[in-house]
Order: C-alpha cells, then structure tokens, then sequence
C-alpha cells in the first residue's frame, strides 16, 4: 500500500485499484501516452486528478496557455477515482462557526461563496459537457447518530439561516422514515438542498476528455523522479524523458510523494480512508429499511460515516482506516464498515459486501485547503481539501490556472492566498491521529 509519508513515489504505471468505480466506469480515455522523449512546455502540471485535470481544462481553454499534465500511473488513480462521490457544499473540514469566529462574519461570507461557486462550477461541467458520470438527484443528509446530537443540528440550522441565509430542512426521525429510510440509529437530520453523488472515477474521467479536447496534453505512465531548476526553468525528470518548465503546478494532493518539493514538506497530513459497496439490496431489505433516498448522507459523528444508495441498489460506506500503508490491508478495517453499516440498519444483517478499497485524504493543520504560488511564480500547488475535493478541487484547478495567467483580482481569501501551515511536531503526526482517534470515538459513542 503506498504511503505517503514514507513511499518514494505513488508508482508508475499501477492498475486502478480493484474498487466498485473502476470495475464501472468502462474503458479508460486516450491520452498521450508516457513522456517518450525531452520536452520544454509553458506549465506542467504533476498530478492527473481533478485539480490537475481542472487546472489543464482552465489554462488551455480560458487562459490560453499550453499546458501538459504528467501523471504517475492513470488519470483518477489516486483520491479522485477511490472517494465516495460526494459532491457537496464544502471545502476543507473547518465548520463554518468556526470559520466566523476565526475570519469573521465578511470573510466567512465571501468564503462561503466560494466554495457555493465551486459546487455549481462542477454542476455545470457536468450539465454543459454532457460527463456520464451518474450524476444522482440533490439533497445532503446530515443524519444525528444519538439523540444529543439533534441540538447541533438545530444551532446549525440557525446559523446557516442567520449567517448565510441558506436555508435547510431540520427532519425528526419519523419525518427521515418517512421520506428517506428507517434506521436504528437515526434520530432525525439536518437536511441541505445541495449536494449530489457522482461515480467519481467517470467524472475524472469526463474532466480527461474536456482537457484533452480543449488542447492540454495528458502523459500517464509518467512519475516525476526528480526536480531540479537551471536558470529560470523546472527540469522534472520522467521515466521516458526530462519535461523542461516555465511553469510547475504540484496537484498531487493526498498522493503527495515526499520530497517532491520544499514548498510543500510537513505541510499535509494524509489520512486513510475505506470503502466497500455491498451486493445489491433485496426487494426485501430495500422495503425493511424504507431505503427511497438517493441522497448523500453523513453522520455526526467527528468520526464520521459517509454513506448512500448507489443506482443499483448498493450500499456504498466509508469511514476512517488504518493509521498507516502497512495496516491498510487489514480486513478489520472493512469490517468494521460492515458491522457500522449494520447498526444503523438491523434489517440488513445477511448484507454481505462485493468491493473494497481505501484511499489517502489530505487534512491540513489550520483544516482549510489553500492555493499558493511561490514568490517567484513558478511553483503553485492546491492541496488539504480535508474530503472535500470532489467540489473543491475543480474550482481550485480554475483558480491556479488563473494564478498563472497573472490573473488573481479577488484572490484575497486566505484559501487562495495563502500557503498551507507548516503542521508542528510534523514527525509525530501520526502518534497525534492515534491518540485523537481514541479520543473521538469515546467521544462519538456516548449516549
């Protein structure tokens, strides 16, 4: 299992992972092929997810400027093709009181909007361009898992109103039978109008072809194995050649290999997250649990569970993981998907589940997402979507690509402005996750 922390690299060339997306999302796009030979670009970018196929798309067709993505094994190998397929009103895991008391209320409101325009910037993408990617119907459910928890989702409700004036529905948990589905361990939701799932992997997949399209050049199989800068160009040496840059843009996120760049070390913290999808629903376990929903749901708990309907049926779950790549094959860690699964419905004790998978997420220490350039131009990154990216990621890839073009009226947020925060005692991150883990969980399950 490849580590961030302590890998060489994310691969080259590696297979999908054998998840549900990949085994659905039908054949792979054409690109370009590995890099075969020396070349000198305008940008290239490292990292062929949704930030550096995003950021390819924005250059070439908005701002004119070549671009080539190099990407270590396929396009959507990494978090982009292994997430839930949340597309929600999010970015970063800072709540938005937080967000007030840190920024204050003008701040927070541009910010808000921010990340609204980047939700409906995928929104569009997917309506304007025709991407296939099993785009389901709106709602997000933010699902109270004790009793307690009902009195945060009314402060939240308040406060959305009050500060935003966005507007959501509080459901009591006979309403949620109702509506949505029977579980043992719901007492009522908080739910938002926005919010959709996708096959992530197809939408990845989808930003491929619109970038490929629109003139950007797409080299899988093509790891950077060393950067170094002569005069005022970035070498970035590949397996089939060295790619000579004015410009780089690192989209690596969560799969960020150490030592790619200083810019970046100590400033991202990966953590793993699992998912399985169960075999399809029975007719009768669809009408036990009331199972209408197609909405995306999470808990409230701080460790979370992220679940819902796929379009066949399925259960798809996910939820935290192993602290390390070592443990990330364990089976307890599915496992444990499974039996949370099963507390939440008592009906669904036969379920068993076809496909299972993790993949990296990365948190930044102040829990926001940042894109920064470097103070002379040449480097940018966007990275620390906190499990946000599937909508965040693509409005950050429009924003580098206008960072590049000199463009940057209204980037005055901290989340466009700002480098990442270097995380304090950085080696010891992960001994910190394991004691915060316990932590929450004591803290998550008391009644």
């Amino acid at each position: 299992m490849y580590d961030p922390l302590i890998s060489a690299g994310p691969g080259h060339a590696a297979a999908w992972p054998d998840s549900y997306w990949a085994d659905t999302a039908g054949a792979a796009p054409a690109d370009d092929g590995p890099v075969s030979c020396d070349m000198s670009v305008d940008v290239a970018i490292i990292g062929g997810g949704y930030t550096g196929l995003s950021a390819a798309y924005h250059l070439v067709k908005e701002q004119g400027v070549e671009a080539v993505v190099l990407e270590a094994n396929g396009t959507g190998w990494g978090c982009s093709g292994r997430n839930g397929g949340f597309a929600l009103k999010a970015g970063g895991r800072l709540s938005w009181q937080k967000m007030v008391r840190r920024f204050g209320s003008d701040q927070a409101q541009q910010m808000f909007g921010e990340i609204y325009n980047g939700l409906e910037r995928v929104r569009g993408l997917i309506r304007d361009e025709g991407i296939d990617c099993d785009q389901q119907p709106d709602g997000h459910l933010w699902v109270a898992h004790r009793p307690r928890m009902m009195a945060a989702a009314r402060e939240e409700q308040r406060f959305l109103q009050t500060q935003f004036g966005y507007a959501t529905q509080l459901l009591s948990a006979d309403e949620l039978a109702q509506q949505h589905f029977i579980s043992d361990e719901a007492c009522g939701a908080l739910r938002y109008s926005d919010g959709f799932g996708v096959h992530p992997l197809k939408l990845a997949w989808g930003y491929h072809r619109l970038a490929r399209a629109a003139g950007a050049r797409i080299h899988t199989a093509s790891p950077v194995q060393s950067w170094r800068k002569e005069g005022g160009y970035h070498l970035l040496e590949t397996p089939g050649g060295v790619v000579r840059a004015k410009t780089v843009i690192c989209a690596t996120n969560g799969y960020t290999a150490p030592g790619l760049t200083p810019l970046l070390k100590n400033r991202t913290f990966p953590v793993l997250s699992n998912v399985i999808v169960t075999r399809p629903l029975t007719e009768q376990e669809l009408a036990a649990t009331g199972f209408q929903s197609s909405d995306v749901i999470a808990d409230t708990r701080t460790l979370r569970f992220y679940y819902r309907k796929l379009p066949d049926n399925r259960i798809l779950i996910g939820g935290r993981s192993a602290i390390t790549g070592r443990d990330a094959a364990n089976p307890k860690h599915n496992n444990n998907l499974l039996q949370a699964l099963k507390r939440k419905f008592s009906a669904l004790q036969d379920l068993t589940f076809d496909y299972q998978w993790g993949g990296w997420v990365s948190l930044s220490f102040d829990e926001m997402p940042h894109i920064h350039q470097s103070e002379d131009g040449s480097v940018l990154y966007a990275m620390g979507y906190g499990g946000s990216g599937v909508t965040f990621a693509v409005q950050a890839g429009a924003r580098l690509a206008e960072k590049v073009a000199g463009r940057t009226a209204g980037h005055g947020l901290p989340i466009l402005s700002s480098a990442l925060p270097k995380f304090p005692l950085a080696p010891f991150r992960r001994l910190g996750q394991q004691a915060l883990y316990h932590y929450y969980y004591a803290r998550d399950e008391r009644r």
